[in-house]
């Protein structure tokens, strides 16, 4: 069954009186007509398959841009810090903001590093 066929099926509501044209107008107790259907716009782009993503990028590559990531915050973190304790036009809280994001970010990191382990010690565990 496809999308158009599904949609046959629906009845008018308030929702799906926002994605018709100007020119329709729906009759509260009736089903769509099939050349209504048709100049349905969809709401938004579809979004692209999982087979679709490039297999260029490697684990590896992925965890070392996430380190990167992650000491890029640390380091905007310790600016923001530095530039509020010498006097420069550094407001508090975003100095608090991205101390906190960057806590929190080497924290996921931590984590993330404490799974691998566990996952390829349990996997060296494992009798052939």
């Amino acid at each position: 069954m496809d999308a158009l066929s599904l949609f046959r099926m629906v009845r008018p509501d308030a929702a799906l009186s926002a994605y018709l044209p100007a020119g329709i107008q729906l009759p509260p107790s009736k089903t769509l007509a099939p050349k209504d259907l048709e100049q349905l716009q969809p709401a938004a782009a579809p979004l692209p398959s999982p087979v679709a993503r490039p297999a260029e990028t490697s684990f590896a590559d992925t965890l070392s841009r996430l380190v990167d990531e992650v000491g890029h915050k640390q380091q905007a973190g310790a600016a923001a810090v530095n530039g509020l304790l010498s006097g420069q036009n550094v407001p508090l809280h975003q100095a608090v903001i991205a101390m906190e994001e960057a806590s929190v970010s080497f924290q996921l990191m931590v984590e993330v590093r404490n799974k691998l382990l566990e996952s390829y010690q349990e996997l060296m565990r494992m009798q052939v």
